[in-house]
């Protein structure tokens, strides 16, 4: 291999044998080397391979400013979110979990507390996330001598559902806020409190999170399916009208508009959950 680009002593980018460029990492890789050397694959501690361009040189800048362990620590947390979900992650996820990490030790640091204000949402929706992000925040505290805390294991729960989604943070933020907002309204209006262990409920909140990225990417279902949705209306006239209430809340809170086919789907779901 080649290298392209001299980042610093740790991190270099090359050229392998099938033009592929990458980012290698490894203690020394770089040092006292020069573009269009052979690189010292005995140093290759691990490497990048990445589709997007955008991500790439985005990557190279991080990376010319922050210590290697940082990059090594979240490629850590990434590769075992990715085996736990069991799917692939949106490369960004190289970038802004990297940055985040950076950012929460030397807050810690500097002995600035964070407290997640969706800590309680993100428990709820992002089960599976929040949990290797508590590993996550496992293996940052033992490199780095840090305490973070679970507060911090939230934010890094969204850069992992963020990642899932192919969302930025902002859009996560609102997509996670909805929800409770949605639940909260059928919580109120039925007069219940949800079994949060049913598979029903759990059903509800994987269909809201996905309803939710829908709404915020513009891209909303339509169907032109009308006798289902009008059997739906028909037969599940309470729920209907629940998803109506929600509707109007989207309205009010986004001034944004949902189809026909959006409330069908809102009311089956509504139905399954006060079921329990």
């Amino acid at each position: 291999m080649k290298i392209t680009r001299i980042i610093n002593n740790n991190v270099i980018c090359a050229v392998n044998v099938r033009r592929q460029e990458l980012i290698l990492l490894g203690s020394g890789i770089g040092f006292q080397k020069k573009k269009g050397d052979e690189v010292d694959e005995e140093k290759i501690e691990k490497e990048f391979f990445l589709k997007s361009k955008n991500v790439t040189g985005k990557l190279y800048a991080l990376l010319a400013q922050i210590p290697i362990e940082y990059m090594r620590v979240s490629d850590s947390i990434i590769g075992y979110a990715k085996e736990t979900l069991g799917k692939e992650l949106n490369e960004n996820i190289y970038i802004t979990l990297t940055d985040h990490i950076n950012f929460a030790v030397a807050r810690y640091l500097n002995g600035l507390i964070f407290k997640n204000a969706l800590l309680w949402e993100i428990k709820k929706f992002y089960a599976p996330e929040f949990s290797i992000a508590l590993k996550g925040v496992d293996i940052i505290n033992k490199e780095f001598n840090v305490e973070l805390t679970e507060d911090e294991a939230g934010s890094i729960a969204l850069h992992i559902v963020n990642a899932e989604l192919g969302s930025e943070m902002e859009e996560t933020m609102k997509i996670t806020q909805l929800i409770q907002k949605v639940l909260n309204l059928v919580r109120y209006q039925y007069k219940i409190n949800f079994n949060e262990n049913s598979l029903n409920y759990m059903r509800f909140v994987t269909h809201l999170k996905f309803f939710a990225y829908r709404l915020f990417s513009n891209n909303t279902i339509e169907s032109n399916d009308e006798e289902f949705q009008d059997i739906i209306k028909a037969k599940y006239k309470n729920e209907y009208q629940c998803s109506l209430k929600i509707r109007e809340l989207i309205k009010q809170d986004y001034q944004k508009e949902l189809t026909e086919e959006e409330l069908v789907y809102l009311t089956v779901h509504i139905k399954r959950v006060i079921m329990e």
